[in-house]
């Protein structure tokens, strides 16, 4: 879904260990980023045994290092649901792509106009203690951005999972 093209510059915001990077085209410039300095050491060896150039480095994706404009794709698989202030990494995201960029996200969310359903309110303490969100909206995440949805679609465990495309609106 990310159609990624010959050259252009790739993100994958939250890397871990590096998962990603085998379903990755050869073609792309691969920048990966991660929080935690031992997922990038980790990353750093798959990459090796792949024969992937990655660009691997420890960053907040809550403040990114670049310069605006500097990715024509930013992949976000499981990470909007555990970053602390997702509405700001979605707004470094859209900070970072350049018009006409994509972000491809693969996440847990709940409908944007629904309220969480009893059973996950009360599991979300429990949950949270284990790092991540059940009960997050991507609507209001996205919505302050400036990105537009352009595909979004169920993605397991009865809709919580979804995958979504989003583009940053070409300037004229």
């Amino acid at each position: 879904m990310a159609a990624i093209q010959p050259g252009e510059r790739l993100l994958i915001l939250g890397a871990g260990t590096g998962l990603d990077l085998e379903f990755l085209p050869r073609h792309a410039t691969i920048t990966a980023i991660d929080i935690t300095p031992a997922m990038i050491v980790r990353l750093e060896k798959r990459a090796r045994r792949l024969g992937l150039s990655v660009n691997a480095r420890v960053m907040d994706g809550q403040a990114l290092e670049f310069s605006d404009a500097s990715f024509d794709v930013v992949l976000l698989h499981l990470i909007v649901a555990v970053i602390p202030d997702p509405v700001r990494c979605m707004g470094e995201v859209a900070r970072v792509l350049q018009p006409g960029g994509r972000a491809v996200i693969f996440d847990k969310f709940i409908p944007d106009a629904a309220e969480p359903p009893i059973g996950m309110r009360l599991l979300q303490p429990v949950i949270s203690f284990l790092g991540t969100e059940i009960t997050r909206s991507l609507g209001p995440i996205v919505g302050p951005t400036g990105l537009r949805r352009v595909h979004q679609e169920a993605a397991g465990f009865k809709g919580l999972y979804q995958i979504v495309v989003c583009e940053k609106p070409a300037t004229r």
